[in-house]
């Protein structure tokens, strides 16, 4: 009854992994073009810094870890 249960188990992490590979690739491909140019790729990482900065501040005010 439980002959390839381990086998099966195994083949659901690896698709898990690989579907969440292709999810990944195919939400920052388009940001590839992007990179190529100094002036986009500074923008870019301003961007997602401040994104960053954004969540970080909003959860710490939410969850009371400091004083604004």
């Amino acid at each position: 009854m439980f002959d390839g249960f381990w086998n099966n188990v195994l083949r659901y992490i690896r698709y898990f992994v690989t579907t969440m590979l292709g999810v990944l690739l195919n939400t920052f491909a388009p940001l590839g073009s992007l990179v190529k140019s100094p002036v986009t790729l500074v923008a870019l990482v301003g961007l997602l810094t401040s994104i960053l900065v954004f969540v970080t501040l909003t959860l710490r005010a939410m969850l009371g870890l400091s004083t604004i």
